[in-house]
Formats: structure tokens, C-alpha cells, sequence
């Protein structure tokens, strides 16, 4: 019965379940990847990236995250895509402004410390 069987290179077949528990595996681990990195923000840095967040973001994002009225609701931002967020914030996107002539790298990570980490 060659339907439950996917090809895993030349010559071998797996069961297709072999494949499902792959992937499983895969995004088990990334999340389990991202949820460690936020607990690497130091309480400092969050702080930090509040006080960023509540002076130039929460206009437009809400205050602490709550109630965007037309923007990105940050609270739901894939806490695996640090480079897109850094992108959009130094370059802006859409009818967000870029921040990258005004904030220092350090405080662009510390705005992420801040989403990742959420509101507490």
C-alpha cells in the first residue's frame, strides 16, 4: 500500500507519519526556541523598551500593546521574526514611518525585548 509511504531520497521510503512527527518536531522546536529567548531579556531591557514603546509606538500600536487602532497589533507579532521587526522599525513599512534615523540598535532590541516579552 504505497499510499501511507513518501519517498525520503533515493532508494528509501518512510511512512508518512515518520514525516508528520519531522515536522511536528520542527515547530515544536521553534517555538520552544522562541519562548527561551524571551526569557533572556533582562528585566531592564523590557523596562527599557516600555518606556521606548509608550513615547513612540503606542500612538499608533496602543498603549502597551492594547487597542491598535489601525496598526499592526504587535501582541500577535511571531516572536521568531526578529529581523522582520528590526527591519520594519529602522526602515519602516506601510504607513508606519521609519524609526532607524532615531532609535540606536540598542533601543530597537529593547522594543523587541518589550514584544516578545508582552505586557506584564
Amino acid at each position: 500500500m504505497t499510499s501511507h509511504v513518501v519517498s525520503a531520497g533515493e532508494g528509501t521510503r518512510l511512512p508518512r507519519c515518520v514525516r508528520c512527527g519531522q515536522r511536528a518536531a520542527i515547530v515544536i522546536a521553534a517555538v520552544l526556541a522562541a519562548a527561551a529567548a524571551a526569557q533572556d531579556f533582562s528585566p531592564q531591557q523590557i523596562e527599557a523598551g516600555a518606556k521606548i514603546f509608550a513615547r513612540n509606538c503606542s500612538p499608533c500600536h496602543g498603549p502597551r500593546m492594547r487597542d491598535p487602532e489601525s496598526a499592526f497589533d504587535l501582541r500577535k507579532f511571531p516572536h521568531d521574526a526578529h529581523d522582520r521587526f528590526v527591519t520594519s522599525v529602522t526602515r519602516g513599512k506601510n504607513q508606519m514611518p521609519p524609526w532607524g534615523d532615531l532609535l540606536k540598535p540598542e533601543e530597537v532590541e529593547a522594543l523587541w525585548a518589550y514584544v516578545v516579552a508582552g505586557e506584564k
